[in-house]
């Protein structure tokens, strides 16, 4: 990651060059992803490539992640300016262990949430899973999901077993069959399919929407110091964001002809497969309706309808408490 994040600070220093913006004219800004850099994330890194972050005085260094909670854990240390991660994940920190952390945007308008599962395993249900051995990362927000989706599947979760792995080997465990199941976003089954398959083997998935889970998932997030303390680096950074989702969707194979170049090893394909899926969350016809990266209340109180009701946490707060939309730019 070292050698990404190196030249991932030199394509922005030339392109800076390049637009002939002033030496020191954009903020430098870290941004900590919750997962490894697939192409997911494609339109960030393009969006460096291209200079739309530095064009909105934004000098934008990625970091990987490993799950939602470590890095809300992250940030709330100082660990870096942004953070993605799960609004689950988020609403359970602020209440167990009081993170000054809120939400500031949506990335993904439903949940893509889902369970990977191997297709010999003859798992094609998540009552299957009863028995079976689940890998899991810490804080992460399909372990949170998971009671809610068990009881509207009528699955004892009693009868599950959670491992908890490092992320980078959460794939290779399933394929091998070390584990049954694995947590993964659902935009990510191109290129582990595709990972399966060399070994012999292919993948199903089970998606948690299945029961019921149109609610907000992947957001952005910042401290409230950060909030308090550099809102126009925020509001640059989203309308950034806003233009990079954007040119993504109008060119996907640009997008991830620039994401491989700085991230190597990402396929060209495995790349499209995961950016293609991941637009469908974060253009649709809800965001259409409360513009690029906003909610809504009636969404936002379902969903923490579900994480209080899945974690026990207090069912009388109020979640507008946890988030803070004011530094979206302006629906057009």
């Amino acid at each position: 990651m070292r050698a990404i994040k190196t030249s991932i600070l030199a394509l922005s220093a030339s392109l800076a060059l390049a637009a002939g913006a002033p030496a020191g004219a954009a903020e430098r800004v870290s941004l900590m992803l919750d997962w490894i850099p697939t192409g997911d994330y494609a339109p960030y890194y393009a969006g460096i490539a291209s200079g739309i972050y530095q064009r909105n005085g934004i000098e934008l260094r990625i970091t990987r992640g490993n799950g939602s909670g470590d890095t809300l854990t992250k940030l709330a240390g100082g660990a870096a300016d942004i953070g993605m991660a799960d609004i689950s994940a988020l609403f359970t920190a602020r209440q167990r262990g009081n993170m000054p952390v809120k939400m500031i945007a949506a990335v993904y308008a439903h949940s893509p949430h889902s369970l990977f599962v191997r297709k010999d395993s003859g798992i094609t249900s998540f009552a299957g899973l009863e028995g079976r051995r689940i890998g899991i990362t810490p804080g992460n927000s399909h372990r949170l999901y998971f009671p809610a989706v068990a009881a509207a599947a009528h699955t004892d979760p009693n009868k599950i077993e959670w491992v908890t792995v490092d992320g980078s080997s959460m794939a290779a465990l399933l394929i091998s069959g070390r584990i049954d199941a694995a947590p993964f976003y659902s935009t990510n089954f191109y290129y582990q399919n595709k990972q399966a398959m060399r070994a012999g083997r292919e993948l199903a998935f089970l998606p948690f929407v299945e029961a019921g889970f149109s609610i907000y998932s992947l957001s952005f997030h910042a401290t409230e110091a950060t909030i308090r303390n550099r809102p126009d680096m925020l509001r640059n950074f989203l309308k950034a964001t806003r233009e990079a989702w954007t040119a993504a969707r109008a060119n996907p194979q640009a997008t991830c002809e620039a994401h491989v170049r700085m991230v190597p090893e990402v396929a060209l394909d495995d790349c499209l497969g995961s950016l293609n899926a991941t637009l469908g969350f974060i253009f649709t016809d809800h965001s259409a309706a409360v513009g690029l990266g906003g909610i809504s209340d009636e969404r936002l109180n379902k969903t923490y309808e579900v994480v209080a009701s899945a974690q026990g946490l207090d069912a009388q707060l109020n979640p507008r408490t946890a988030v803070d939309m004011s530094l979206l730019p302006a629906n057009p």
